[in-house]
């Protein structure tokens, strides 16, 4: 079940780029050494023979599901789901899926999942309890703001240079601002993004810089007249990346990147992006 949106954005050209030069360095340390198993489903040592089991949290919010119903492949995250089930050689039909609460996935012990899919960061903490597969998705930094403020309706970078643009301290946030939107004054700087979203609520600043999970969850549950204004496609070397959670030690590993890395080649990932991701009120700040 493969969703393909007709075109591609410049974001999903970029992505797909970055994503490729990323997984370079990502796939071994995620716990893929690309092995020469067969990876198919008479081969693969799952949960249940002929079946694949896929987990996530409950509840499942958008963009990344839609309606809290994995299974109906919907959303970004559901959507990569079954296109690596697909890749795996998996029939739709062959996909159950468990609801894990996020904590309880990366902690040490046995999982009733196969792999866990839940915006799971790939860190060097986690990987001493978990194995990741190849990242499917680098978290783009985004400018959010407010209902009537001076960002809301910006289209463009340029557009928001002479605008007052704060961020967390330390976080990536803060360096894609100063590099990428280079503002005309000295960017805002604020402890948390809680103090970042009061001084957006307060009119102290015109907008705020998150990564892209954060923007979603901010602007929808945080903020009444919450705004994404765009993403910034040039995120940093620093940003986050996302990839399936599978036991550690897990036999289905390699397999999983595997898939992974031929649907980030063959640009299904870029596709799946630009369709729910882009569409989901997070356009590309050009």
């Amino acid at each position: 079940m493969r969703r393909r949106s007709l075109t591609l954005s410049a974001l999903a050209a970029t992505t797909l780029v970055l994503g490729a030069c990323a997984t370079e360095d990502s796939a071994d340390d995620a716990g893929a050494s690309g092995g020469g198993s067969s990876c198919t489903p008479e081969d693969l040592d799952t949960l249940e023979s002929g079946t694949l089991t896929i987990g996530t949290d409950q509840p499942a919010y958008a963009p990344w599901f839609s309606d809290d119903e994995p299974e109906n492949g919907e959303g970004f995250e559901a959507a990569v789901a079954y296109a690596v089930a697909e890749e795996l050689g998996y029939a739709e039909d062959d996909v159950t899926w468990t609801r894990v609460p996020f904590n309880a996935a990366i902690q040490p012990g046995e999982r009733p999942f196969d792999f866990d899919i839940n915006q799971f960061s790939i860190t060097d903490e986690r990987k001493q309890a978990v194995d990741f597969s190849s990242p499917y998705y680098t978290v783009t930094q985004t400018v959010i703001t407010t209902a009537g403020s001076a960002a809301d309706g910006a289209t463009s970078i340029a557009e928001l240079k002479d605008l007052r643009i704060g961020a967390q301290v330390a976080t990536t946030s803060l360096d894609v601002l100063t590099e990428v939107i280079d503002p005309s004054s000295d960017p805002v700087v604020f402890n948390s993004n809680d103090d970042a979203k009061l001084a957006l609520q307060n009119g102290q600043v015109d907008a705020i810089v998150v990564d892209l999970p954060t923007a979603f969850y901010i602007t929808s549950a945080e903020l009444d007249d919450g705004v994404i204004v765009g993403q910034l496609q040039d995120s940093g070397e620093g940003a986050d990346q996302f990839g399936l959670l599978l036991s550690k030690g897990s036999p289905l590993t390699d397999c999983v990147s595997q898939a992974v890395d031929a649907l980030r080649e063959d640009g299904t990932l870029a596709d799946l992006e630009e369709q729910w991701l882009a569409e989901a009120d997070a356009p590309v700040l050009s």
